[in-house]
């Protein structure tokens, strides 16, 4: 199945370090000191998201700081303006909720890997053979590590990240279970974005990248 489509691969450091933080700000400038602590703890790959007000004007200055050392891909990406949008400010991938083989086509079209996500095997199957780099099992913390384990038997070539409630302990076990990378958000920011303290920050990713290491 995998030679029948054209395929974007994922960026290797995303690949390589099994890890993608999912930065949910309440506004874009709040990103920067927050992806200087993550960054420097060791996360190589970060996914802005289009729920933060801003972003798109944000993410230049964003990538000339940080684009030399991490992937930052763009988020919850919801319509095709958006794609073609994100696709334009340069970021490294996508990221989209939903399971939609248009956007999969467009981004493919335009040389960028796209994670779509979902969460039946219908879905996810209907991305993966569109020709995503990846999908997203979302939300994973409805279904558990074991999940991939049983979409493997029919889906033994599915590239799989899945998203949602993935805690330090379902890291290990996601990755045990044959998922790609995990895609960590609340469990590893906690309350960063509200003012919270960015050694206990530090501390968390570093935690996170421990366990990911291979």
């Amino acid at each position: 199945m995998t030679g029948e489509v054209a395929r974007v691969a994922l960026p290797s450091r995303s690949v390589d370090s099994r890890l993608i933080v999912v930065a949910r700000a309440q506004r874009a400038e709040d990103y920067d000191a927050v992806l200087d602590v993550l960054i420097d703890a060791g996360i190589r790959s970060v996914e802005l998201t289009l729920t933060t007000p801003g972003t798109f004007d944000h993410f230049p200055r964003l990538l000339a700081q940080f684009g030399g050392a991490a992937d930052l891909g763009i988020g919850t990406v919801t319509s095709s303006d958006q794609l073609s949008r994100a696709v334009d400010a340069g970021a490294h991938y996508l990221v989209t909720p939903i399971t939609s083989a248009e956007f999969v086509q467009q981004a493919t079209d335009a040389g960028v890997p796209i994670v779509p996500g979902g969460l039946t095997p219908t879905e996810l199957f209907a991305s993966w053979s569109a020709g995503a780099s990846a999908v997203k099992i979302f939300p994973a913390g409805q279904v558990g590590p074991a999940y991939l384990k049983d979409l493997r038997g029919p889906f033994p070539d599915l590239v799989a990240v899945p998203s949602g409630g993935v805690d330090l302990d379902g890291a290990a076990a996601w990755l045990a279970a044959g998922a790609v990378a995990v895609s960590v958000g609340g469990p590893l920011l906690g309350d960063a974005f509200a003012g919270g303290d960015l050694v206990a920050l530090r501390d968390r990713a570093q935690a996170f990248v421990e366990v990911c290491a291979r």
